[in-house]
């Protein structure tokens, strides 16, 4: 893993060279353009570039008029804002409309970390994947994250993206990686116990895949950069035949990626399932790395719950 980028600045290189070749993408944002890094789209497509200010709600009220006039907005803002406080306008301006409105969450998770509990976005995969018809993708790396502008931009229905603030290293190594809206991605096979792992925790579930590879045992790795719709047959296969799967995120333990994958697995093929997560609690303040690491959200927790699970 190398290459040190950011998923955001990924995100707008990739929509930048997207806008240029269709008129019809506009990039919406609430007074974020430093934040979600819009300062070069805005400078090079002023006519496709909406700023509305601090004000969340009426950035997805004016991206859906917006997509309803035909065009294809996507509407930026940080994470903890746009998944709260737009959330009714969410809810009926674009997913009961199902407007194409591609809802941008930037500095996701606690990537905003030192700034504390206002700015930590924690809750915002279970709020969003609640919303009827909402599609809801977390890219891990940036290569992903521009596969997935390039997929969005082509693809009509209502989604929310959340990524980092913060550069993170590659997992895939190729530009043009496989990526599929509700497809997973399996980096690692094996046959004794599955990760499973969405947005920027992916890179420490691989991680541990291989420590525990270098100790002689086979886990299955998968990226599960689509929360809604799931995955169902990736998830159910490597049920069935790894028997023990642990679920990563950056995220509440309630509603996230590892309540959706229990949620199917309970009803269709009941396994030991390790959900890790953050607790019920607000999470401390301190830089994203360090509070990953006092939750033991790490390549390093992962492993020793690994080891823990199949030793039960």
């Amino acid at each position: 893993m190398a290459n040190l980028l950011a998923c955001r600045k990924a995100f707008t290189d990739a929509l930048l060279e997207c806008a240029k070749a269709d008129s019809s993408i506009v990039a919406v944002t609430s007074d974020a353009r430093g934040s979600v890094t819009l300062d070069k789209f805005a400078a090079e497509l002023p006519r496709q570039f909406v700023e509305v200010g601090i004000a969340e709600q009426n950035l997805i009220g004016i991206a859906s008029g917006l997509a309803l006039s035909g065009k294809k907005p996507f509407a930026c803002s940080p994470a903890c804002f746009v998944s709260a406080r737009s959330m009714e306008q969410v809810k009926l301006d674009i997913a009961y409309n199902n407007s194409n409105v591609k809802v941008i969450g930037v500095s996701g998770g606690v990537s905003y970390g030192p700034l504390g509990a206002s700015h930590h976005s924690l809750n915002d995969i279970a709020v969003m994947r609640t919303m009827p018809g909402l599609t809801v993708i977390l890219p891990c790396d940036a290569r992903e994250t521009s596969q997935m502008v390039k997929s969005l931009a082509k693809w009509s229905g209502p989604a929310y993206v959340r990524m980092g603030r913060n550069p993170v290293p590659d997992v895939y190594e190729d530009d043009d990686m496989p990526f599929e809206i509700g497809k997973a991605n399996t980096l690692l096979d094996g046959d004794d116990i599955t990760i499973i792992a969405t947005g920027e925790m992916v890179r420490h579930a691989l991680n541990a895949g291989i420590m525990l590879r270098n100790k002689g045992i086979h886990a299955r790795v998968i990226d599960m950069h689509t929360i809604k719709p799931l995955d169902e047959d990736a998830i159910l296969k490597a049920a069935q035949e790894t028997g023990n799967v642990i679920t990563v995120e950056e995220h509440y333990a309630y509603g996230g990626l590892g309540s959706a994958i229990t949620e199917l697995t309970a009803q269709r093929c009941p396994i030991p399932v390790s959900i890790m997560a953050f607790p019920d609690e607000y999470a401390i303040t301190g830089e994203q790395d360090q509070v990953l690491n006092y939750y033991g959200l790490t390549a390093d927790g992962i492993y020793n719950t690994a080891l823990n699970m199949l030793e039960q």
